[in-house]
């Protein structure tokens, strides 16, 4: 396998994920579903997957337990074409899982175990790597209790030292005071990608181009707020930009800001301008959200590149 452009390190998940259903059983009902998937799920593996779909060489950083999740996780990446090598096991720890309910009509519904993602450090992920790799991302930074801010920095420190970009996307599991967990890692950071919810529960701003605003002044170089189906938003210090979306077929939500993430940091790798990161970000997002599941729809790079031909994405400079 080729030597890693990128590492996507943070959180792997096993998801199970049903096709919509009518509405959420009663206690007691059965409710049909057409399908239902076992299949990887989590920021990076999301993002790994969805790069290397975009003929990226890409590593996934993370941890999964030694059951059968943990080996259907690392076998699911690998067909991909994601390189697992620094995929870490831990020992007698259940690898994360999700159950994604899809309701027709509604958003999705989540029930999680965190298992051995609650594990992982920013210490984990080997600084020799970090100096061969061209991009980092860490997704889900805000969510693992283990990511100790100042370590976190030091490996950002040590990618930007060997000329490599930063790249860092949040979850945020409900409001709390996020800002101290931001202060010393957005000045190390040269993209940040926290959708419109997320930037809200940090700033406390509902307006997404005042949240990106916000967050460039914490130090971030580039922010970009994802808003669904309502676009996005790009500031930094020279240009603020209003991005719409592609129309497709909405099927299932799940993946769709890491879709959009795999898409702007191939946009960063091949020196874009950041109206073209957007162009392909958006069109990645878009096309996640036509099948159930994180990853099987997104574009590979042909189809892509040839969607990006028949389709405009409208973009305002602010």
């Amino acid at each position: 396998m080729s030597q890693p452009e990128v590492l996507c390190c943070g959180i792997v998940v096993a998801d199970h994920v049903c096709s919509p259903i009518s509405h959420v059983p009663r206690p007691g009902e059965l409710v049909m579903s057409e399908r239902m998937l076992l299949t990887i799920g989590g920021c990076a593996s999301n993002t790994a997957v969805d790069l290397a779909k975009m003929d990226v060489p890409v590593a996934v950083v993370g941890k999964i337990g030694d059951d059968v999740f943990g080996g259907i996780v690392a076998d699911s990446l690998r067909q991909q074409g994601v390189d697992v090598s620094l995929l870490q096991i831990a020992p007698g720890v259940d690898t994360s899982q999700t159950l994604i309910v899809n309701v027709k009509g509604e958003d999705r519904r989540f029930i999680h175990t965190f298992g051995a993602n609650s594990l992982f450090r920013a210490a984990d992920i080997p600084l020799e790597a970090v100096r061969r790799c061209k991009v980092i991302y860490l997704g889900g930074y805000l969510l693992m209790e283990n990511i100790v801010q100042e370590e976190l920095v030091a490996t950002f420190e040590a990618a930007r030292a060997a000329g490599a970009r930063t790249v860092l996307d949040v979850a945020t599991p409900g409001r709390d005071d996020y800002l101290p967990r931001l202060e010393k890692i957005l000045p190390v950071t040269d993209v940040f990608l926290p959708n419109r919810d997320e930037a809200e529960c940090i700033t406390g701003e509902t307006d997404p181009l005042s949240q990106a605003e916000t967050l460039r002044k914490l130090g971030a170089n580039t922010v970009v707020i994802t808003c669904g189906g309502e676009g996005s938003v790009l500031v930094n210090d020279r240009v603020r930009l209003r991005a719409g979306t592609f129309p497709v077929e909405f099927v299932d939500g799940s993946g769709g800001g890491d879709a959009f993430d795999a898409g702007f940091i191939f946009g960063l790798l091949h020196r874009m301008e950041v109206e073209d990161c957007l162009r392909v970000a958006s069109a990645l997002g878009a096309s996640c959200v036509r099948a159930i599941g994180t990853t099987p729809g997104v574009f590979t790079r042909q189809e892509c590149e040839e969607f990006l031909r028949r389709h405009d994405l409208e973009i305002a400079r602010l």
